[in-house]
């Protein structure tokens, strides 16, 4: 009896632009069985049938047309497990697991191919003796030449430098590079790029020298690594203690072994000093990649990749799709951050999906963090990932003092500025002392809630324990269960006309700095601050470098930074995330508190951190003052386990937009009395929270309405939205309206 037939969707070029262009070929009987996503194959193609490879991207039942027209598979290509096969397998897996279509999938995975012009790339080197270049620098400063003393402490620091990286980063023109050059100040001279030998890897002159417990992680790593064993590992270190050089070590082990690596780091911000760090060590073998690069910068760190010539990849979540074939490591450092969560579809997120990627590549991953996701530290406990721990600082480094400061107390002796004496009196110790100052102000999940001034009390939930958020209407509304209540100023706990809704922004700290300290000098960052193209860096080096008393910010200040003269940490409102509409608020709160507190004292001098909050007994907070992981996750993971929240359960969102009110809230009731019928089976009926408008309920226009199923078998929640993706797609019912799935969400919706 012979085989029902099946076909295959090919790619011919897979490339970014020829995405959309499929073709529709039959799958011979004997390769039904070894056929599929990612597999490389050879075709008769276009008018005389011309062999040519192509990629399956995926498989179907029926061809769509006229089955005499199918053309049919000739063959597997022999060899053929190319890292273009990877990708297309790991786009097939973000859509299987994520909910998207095939062709969104791999528009994220598959990089854009530009034409970029080639050009002759040159290295700025300095030619002047150490005093000479001292010298220098001070008229040069003197006379104001910003752009020139950025380059000269630049060179000082590091020697020589790409010619492109002096042009952006320093300001210089290439004219004013080439006169310095013709003064015998630098030298320009062109860098022959060549791709290193296989299983070859040059170490540059700056090497690491590691304490006994990172040497012994670095050990054990390469006892697992010899031993053929591609394990997944939680690298669990107190801010401070070294993981960048542990994972230096572990990435000079994979590139002996001539294989390349990717490293994942949350923030743009953060990619200028973990780029520098990594050149030190590695030299031009590294490739950048981020949302703030031109197609054509992009496009040539791409080719660098592909090429080989670039053996250390550095980038922001989508850095996880860069084309290298001989991946031996996958690196995520600050694993537990948001970032790492797509909010366009596919929402996928890099950890899961880093996990996918590196079983396919035979290689180790590797998750960093001072303040590991519950779900990861779960999972290290079970033993399901391989837990390495960093207890002590490394190097004279020791974890700051922390203070509570408990600004109910505050209101009731009449301060009502934006810092507590305390941190006043400390913010002046410190300028006084010309040691340097953060000042972070804690925005992240911010959604309005409303709390009393007077006791403190927050208006919450009845039903699902999560801050009410505040509408300008005048209303209180749950996003979790849709209840809802009237604004009032009352506080229900202690009567007082004090409840208002919090809000703080940097402009009004900033200029509350301004005028409590006017001989201070202030850097701001956040989004406004660093909307230029480059901004991120200027800031963090003109901070870094002295130039600036206090560093002021939200939460891209926090994290990764390492300054030795920073001896104050200010948290100016530790309850913003605490009380968010969302299960992670003391998650995200306890997390961001100790990215904040480990930026303090980690030079010689001692540090101190000042925590100014409402709730000075909440455990997201008491744990941070103590520096205790292992406190705040006893304490939230069993808050999960009654709640039935991730890592104890898992969620389904169902996002409908429409730009019809009435046909996104009926789609909504639709939608959940499918799901409802469907599941017949008691065990396998999840749990579903009542349909209703998601926390911000329009958006340019148009409506959005959410469903949040829950249930403690992810299988059981994907399977339902597998059956229901047809449904929605062909149901007439459903016309006109668009839904997003996300599964695991890391903010409320």
């Amino acid at each position: 009896m012979s085989m029902k037939e099946k076909f295959a969707d090919i790619i011919i070029d897979i490339s970014h632009e020829a995405l959309d262009r499929t073709f529709v070929y039959r799958i011979p009987e004997k390769l039904q069985e070894t056929v599929g996503p990612g597999s490389r194959v050879s075709v008769p193609f276009g008018k005389y049938d011309r062999k040519t490879e192509g990629y399956v991207i995926a498989l179907r039942d029926e061809p769509g047309y006229d089955p005499e027209k199918v053309k049919t598979i000739i063959e597997i290509v022999p060899d053929s497990i190319s890292v273009e096969s990877q990708l297309i397998q790991v786009a097939d897996h973000m859509r299987k697991t994520y909910g998207s279509t095939m062709i969104q999938a791999l528009k994220t995975v598959v990089p854009v191919k530009r034409m970029v012009r080639r050009k002759n790339k040159s290295r700025v080197c300095l030619k002047l003796s150490v005093p000479e270049a001292g010298e220098l620098l001070a008229r040069w400063k003197k006379k104001g030449f910003k752009a020139r003393v950025r380059l000269l402490e630049r060179l000082m620091e590091e020697g020589s430098l790409d010619s492109g990286t002096a042009v952006r980063e320093c300001g210089v023109p290439l004219k004013d590079l080439k006169k310095l050059s013709g003064q015998g100040i630098l030298d320009l001279g062109p860098v022959k790029e060549t791709a290193p030998a296989e299983g070859t890897f040059q170490k540059t002159g700056c090497e690491i020298i590691l304490n006994p417990d990172q040497q012994e992680i670095a050990d054990s790593f390469c006892r697992d690594y010899d031993a053929g064993l591609r394990k997944t590992y939680l690298l669990f270190g107190v801010t401070g203690s070294g993981k960048t050089e542990v994972y230096l070590a572990l990435i000079g082990k994979v590139l002996e072994e001539g294989k390349q690596a990717i490293v994942l780091i949350p923030e743009i911000s953060l990619t200028w000093q973990t780029v520098s760090r990594f050149s030190r060590r590695f030299g031009d073998t590294i490739a950048v990649l981020h949302s703030r690069m031109s197609a054509g910068e992009r496009a040539e760190e791409v080719e660098r990749i592909r090429s080989g010539r670039a053996r250390v990849v550095i980038g922001a979540r989508s850095a996880l799709f860069a084309p290298v074939s001989g991946l031996g490591i996958i690196i995520i450092d600050e694993e537990h951050d948001s970032a790492y969560k797509s909010d366009s579809s596919p929402k996928y997120h890099a950890v899961e999906t880093a996990l996918y990627r590196a079983s396919l590549a035979g290689a180790s991953l590797v998750l960093g963090s001072a303040t590991p996701s519950v779900e990861s530290f779960a999972k290290a406990r079970s033993g399901e990932y391989g837990l390495w721990t960093l207890k002590k600082r490394a190097g004279s480094g020791r974890l700051p003092g922390v203070r509570i400061v408990d600004l109910k107390e505050e209101f009731a002796a009449g301060n009502r500025t934006v810092f507590s004496g305390i941190l006043k009196d400390l913010i002046a110790d410190r300028l006084e002392k010309k040691e340097q100052i953060m000042l972070f102000l804690n925005r992240r999940g911010f959604a309005g809630f409303v709390s009393c001034r007077s006791c403190g009390h927050v208006v919450k939930c009845p039903h699902c324990d999560v801050s009410l958020t505040y509408h300008r209407n005048g209303s209180l509304r749950c996003h979790y269960c849709g209840y809802e209540m009237k604004y009032t100023r009352l506080c229900p706990v202690c009567g007082q006309a004090h409840v208002a809704a919090f809000g703080l922004g940097t402009e009004k700290v900033e200029a509350a700095l301004a005028m409590e300290f006017p001989n201070a000098v202030i850097l701001r960052m956040d989004a406004d601050t660093t909307r230029k193209k480059h901004a991120h860096e200027e800031i963090l080096r003109s901070f870094g470098s002295g130039r600036a008393d206090i560093l002021l910010g939200t939460q891209m200040i926090v994290k990764g930074h390492d300054y030795a003269n920073v001896t104050l940490v200010g948290i100016l409102a530790a309850d913003l995330s605490l009380h968010s509409a969302d299960f992670r608020g003391s998650e995200k709160t306890f997390q961001l508190l100790c990215q904040a507190a480990g930026r303090a004292g980690r030079g010689d001098r001692a540090g101190e951190v000042v925590i100014q909050t409402y709730h000075p007994d909440h455990y997201a907070i008491t744990t941070a003052a103590d520096h205790s992981y292992e406190d705040f996750y006893e304490e939230e993971y069993a808050y999960r386990s009654l709640m039935g929240y991730p890592p104890c359960a898992h969620l389904l969102v169902i996002l409908i937009l429409s730009s019809d009110e009435e046909q996104a809230t009926r789609a909504a009731r639709r939608i959940s009395g499918i799901i409802l019928k469907s599941q017949t089976e008691k065990d396998k009926v999840p749990v579903l929270l009542n349909p209703g408008k998601a926390a911000v309920g329009k958006i340019k226009d148009v409506y959005r309405q959410v469903v949040y199923l829950k249930h403690k078998d992810p299988e059981i929640l994907w399977d339902i939205r597998m059956r229901l993706e047809p449904v929605l797609l062909n149901h007439p019912m459903f016309a006109g309206i668009t839904v997003q799935f996300d599964f695991d969400p890391v903010s409320i919706y």
